[in-house]
């Protein structure tokens, strides 16, 4: 369908799809679980498996609704909803833990679910070393959160959310894009959580990304270059997507604190795009890096909160991804420098606007933040309730989460952020200091090792810096240092005026594999004498 035709037409299907353009996500789907009869299942469950010799259950009623848009230039390539709820039970009997799953929400199935569960343990206990430790929990009762919402972008007619998309490609191909496609992200986890310690937790959670791709292509020599969308996903509604121009933060992309301007971001990723088309290429050597928050945050995701999962660093994740340079002899050493002491990273599922804000995990926590690396030194990792007692501590870290009622939780990334810097001070002022640098804006290439360590990093936009000025673009830049080195080369942090998140919506981890949203704060953060090779240079 041409844009143009698509603007005019309201009430016309697609052929992709059964729903109406004026029509929202919800109208397509099935109506949810009163409270009530969460509540109703969850006991049947909890009272199944006990009966049948668990010693703990948990249970977690989900029901998770994805709604996707795609488009290109002026086309809308597909509308996509998809629906999905069963029940997940979870269990420890003879020490050992089972889990079974089922769609069907009746309360036959789900006593024969539990059955199972308990069945399940029971077997595995066979081969089980020791029993499973659980960190003790008080239970909270009826409890009821969601992700604090302006507009629940499922509401939003369809119509309106493609014509945001087309109105963002339009710009960007005004702005100098050739090509341009954009997307919507739309997450609801509906999910209730009860367990035999007494919790009874209902929450909804939503989450919303609006990324694209904008390319320029110089038509005599056949050469392109791609600019990615600036914006991040958030855990929020459809007013990430309805900036306050009060919020704008000045810079050299449009950058926003709690909303994003996504047509004035396409817009410059056109222009942009094609500005990289004759952009100078970096030359290697040693550089002092400005990172901005859309880049630092993949670096912090990849070289703090993957190596810090406990169950990583103790080798279960070994054999799909890797386990970890910060092993546990480090740590109980008590003063192994993981950076400088500009450095405090710290774990926290209560974020606002996050993607991994919750009240309570998929375990019945209670949402919680704690230190990870503070004023340099690694201090504590990412654990669970079976996992903690290893080192020592009786209080779940609260990250546990699965991506599916059908999926067992385990430990997940929760959201890991730097801390902003407590002395005043600006990108602009920061810049202002720089010799010889690059200013780096924008997640792009990466590459790590299977123990986290030897990694290298590139991005989206590249400035150079030459005595404390930006004086043009640059291209082909990646970076490469170790995870130590690069965090102990640290030396400044602008302050929380400049506090960003940035994110991602698909972690994996696990086999079977799962996926989890998570997000990571910062802002424009130094360091210092960080190598630079040429990308597109042969080595």
């Amino acid at each position: 369908m041409q844009r143009r035709s698509f603007l005019k037409v309201t009430g016309l299907g697609l052929t992709s799809m059964s729903v109406p353009l004026s029509a929202t996500a919800q109208e397509s789907l099935s109506l949810p679980l009163a409270v009530e009869a969460k509540r109703a299942l969850a006991d049947v469950a909890l009272d199944a498996a006990k009966a049948a010799g668990a010693t703990y259950a948990d249970a977690r009623i989900g029901r998770y609704l994805n709604q996707y848009l795609f488009t290109r230039e002026s086309r809308i390539q597909n509308i996509v909803n998809t629906e999905s709820s069963g029940i997940g039970i979870r269990v420890i009997a003879k020490g050992t833990w089972g889990f079974a799953a089922t769609s069907k929400l009746d309360a036959d199935s789900v006593a024969a679910t539990a059955r199972q569960a308990v069945a399940l343990a029971v077997a595995n206990s066979r081969v089980q070393s020791r029993p499973v430790q659980l960190a003790p929990v008080k239970g909270a009762g009826e409890v009821t959160w969601g992700t604090p919402i302006k507009r629940n972008a499922f509401d939003i007619p369809i119509k309106e959310k493609a014509e945001l998309l087309l109105e963002a490609n339009a710009a960007a191909l005004a702005g100098g894009a050739s090509f341009i496609s954009s997307s919507l992200f739309q997450v609801n986890e509906q999910k209730y959580f009860a367990s035999t310690d007494g919790t009874y937790a209902d929450q909804d959670i939503h989450r919303i990304w609006a990324p694209f791709t904008a390319t320029a292509v110089d038509k005599s020599t056949g050469r392109f270059r791609s600019r990615q969308a600036i914006g991040v996903p958030m855990g929020m509604g459809f007013e990430y997507l309805e900036p306050d121009p009060a919020e704008r933060i000045d810079g050299v992309t449009p950058r926003y604190r709690y909303a994003y301007d996504l047509i004035e971001d396409a817009r410059q990723a056109g222009r942009q795009a094609k500005e990289k088309l004759t952009a100078k290429s970096v030359e290697p050597g040693s550089y002092d890096l400005v990172l901005d928050p859309t880049h630092l945050m993949l670096t912090i995701h990849e070289s703090v909160g993957h190596p810090l999962e406990l169950d990583r660093v103790l080798g279960y994740e070994a054999n799909y991804a890797g386990t970890s340079f910060a092993t546990l002899d480090k740590w109980r050493q008590g003063d192994f420098r993981y950076g400088s002491d500009k450095v405090n990273l710290v774990a926290d599922k209560k974020q606002e606007n996050s993607l991994g804000r919750v009240a309570f995990d998929d375990e019945g926590v209670a949402a919680r933040e704690w230190d990870l690396v503070r004023d340099g030194i690694l201090v504590n990792y990412q654990a669970t309730r079976d996992q903690v007692h290893m080192l020592d501590q009786d209080q779940s870290h609260g990250c546990s989460y699965a991506d599916s009622w059908s999926s067992v939780q385990f430990q997940r990334m929760p959201n890991v952020s730097l801390e902003p810097g407590k002395a005043p001070l600006t990108p602009d002022e920061m810049i202002k200091d720089v010799e010889k640098g690059i200013y780096i804006v924008g997640r792009g290439s990466y590459s790590i090792d299977q123990q986290r360590y030897n990694m290298q990093f590139g991005g989206q936009l590249f400035y150079e810096i030459v005595d404390g000025k930006i004086t043009g673009m640059l291209e082909d830049v990646t970076y490469q240092s170790t995870s130590t080195e690069f965090w102990n080369a640290c030396v400044a942090s602008c302050d929380a005026s400049d506090y960003r998140l940035g994110g991602t919506f698909f972690d994996g981890k696990g086999e079977p594999s799962q996926v989890s949203a998570v997000s990571h704060g910062c802002a424009t953060t130094r360091f210092n004498d960080i190598k630079v090779i040429n990308s597109a240079r042969k080595i």
